[in-house]
């Protein structure tokens, strides 16, 4: 198979060469040939799990048959315009203009960038996701403060249409895949609350608002406490509130999922008992595997699972253990289907594809004013760090479905996994 370099595939016969590219694994060598640093990562990958030229084989076909629908992360990012930001930074913006002008930088500008759409186009090829539940919220309970992100990927879909769309309905994933195209289903990483405390109905009127929007995921919440419940970050794992079983009730009414990915480990657990719909984690970990506080214990799974819903394992390094590679990550998806089945597994990476250009842009752009964080997304000390593996970037996709392949997971449970029970989900919380 040309473009993989590692000895065992070079020196495969020519029988073995012509199939692998008449198949219909074809795409997804070819938009990694295409980019150095995806290849790099194909690469790296490939050095991790060193597959047999079968397990290979079978996995890329798998993977490109299969409807991948990741449970929770990014498209493809936009690199910056660093020249932009220096010139605002320069012209005296204030944090909160600076964090909108990138964010709407990094998730809008490929759709007037030719160059950048190009790359952007080849990185979803090669991955060979159809959707992506995509951060499509800031982290917020303020109304306005969550529709900037929306408006910001609404606008790149409307641009690109023809590429990727808005999926409205779970049918459109299902279409998207037949027609070769991609979409996003879209998520809030917060629960929009009117915040003028005058009544429950009142105070989440925007939940119902939001979904008609487009939303179609929320977080309950995010690292730290709110009104609704403890974050993970919290460590006294307070639980949830009454506005929060509310706010449930209210999600479970209108259609949209509940999510617990950052929420403390007792929230978690009520919520699950609270919700009438399946629920999910949608980007997290299993605490058996490697304690941390994304991941979740096993009372909180079973609980999930109960209701219906899954665990999306995600592909951040320093959450995963071990060595914090592509065997990491499938440690946490082999350990969940083992102990729960894989009808509750899913994947949500939490990563996005960055671009070639992004570090020139960065060092146009040069440092910007000191800030403090915001609340929502404060970390404890050693919780989270910067690091990343090129095994877990997210072109490698097909390379997560060869590891499973390799973990001796059945064809059918790892359909699930990349995007079978994403679906389940989302049509079971759907209105009827």
């Amino acid at each position: 198979m040309a473009g993989v370099n590692i000895p065992m595939i070079q020196s495969s016969d020519m029988t073995t060469r012509r199939h692998f590219m008449g198949s219909s694994v074809a795409a997804l060598v070819q938009a990694a040939q295409t980019n150095p640093l995806i290849q790099a990562s194909r690469d790296a990958a490939l050095a991790v799990l060193k597959p047999s030229v079968k397990q290979l084989e079978h996995g890329l076909e798998l993977h490109a048959q299969s409807l991948v629908v990741e449970s929770y992360g990014f498209s493809p990012r936009s690199a910056i315009d660093g020249a932009a930001m220096r010139k605002a930074i320069e012209a005296g913006a204030g944090k909160q203009e600076l964090d909108d002008l990138h964010t709407e930088f990094l998730l809008s500008r490929v759709a007037n960038d030719p160059t950048q759409r190009e790359e952007y186009l080849t990185a979803w090829k090669a991955s060979g996701v159809t959707c992506v539940l995509q951060n499509a919220g800031e982290e917020s309970s303020t109304p306005l403060r969550i529709l900037k992100r929306l408006a910001y990927i609404t606008h790149l879909t409307d641009m690109l249409r023809g590429h990727v769309a808005r999926a409205a309905v779970p049918d459109d994933i299902e279409a998207a895949k037949k027609q070769d195209r991609h979409c996003l289903y879209l998520t809030g990483n917060g629960v929009p609350l009117a915040e003028e405390w005058n009544s429950v109905p009142e105070e989440l009127a925007y939940v119902r608002l939001f979904f008609q929007l487009g939303i179609r995921m929320m977080h309950l919440t995010y690292n730290r406490r709110n009104v609704l419940g403890d974050g993970c970050a919290e460590p006294a794992n307070g639980g949830l509130s009454d506005l929060g079983r509310a706010a449930i009730a209210e999600m479970n009414r209108v259609g949209i999922i509940v999510d617990v990915a950052h929420s403390g480990w007792q929230t978690s657990l009520e919520a699950a008992k609270a919700s009438s719909k399946p629920m999910v984690a949608s980007h997290s970990g299993a605490v058996e595997v490697h304690r941390h506080i994304r991941s979740k214990p096993d009372e909180v799974i079973r609980a999930i699972a109960d209701t219906g819903g899954y665990v999306g394992v995600y592909s951040v390094m320093s959450f995963l253990g071990r060595s914090g590679d592509l065997n990491a990550m499938l440690d946490h998806i082999e350990y969940l289907v083992k102990r729960f089945g894989a009808q509750h597994v899913a994947i949500g990476t939490d990563l996005a594809y960055i671009p070639m250009s992004a570090a020139a842009e960065y060092k146009k752009m040069g440092p910007r004013p000191k800030a403090r964080p915001s609340y929502e997304a404060l970390w404890p000390q050693g919780a989270l760090d910067n690091r990343s593996h090129p095994s877990l970037a997210w072109t490698n996709w097909p390379m997560f479905t060869v590891g499973m392949v390799q973990r001796g997971i059945p064809d059918a449970a790892i359909q699930q996994i990349l995007g079978g029970n994403v679906m389940r989900v989302a049509r079971a919380v759907w209105p009827a």
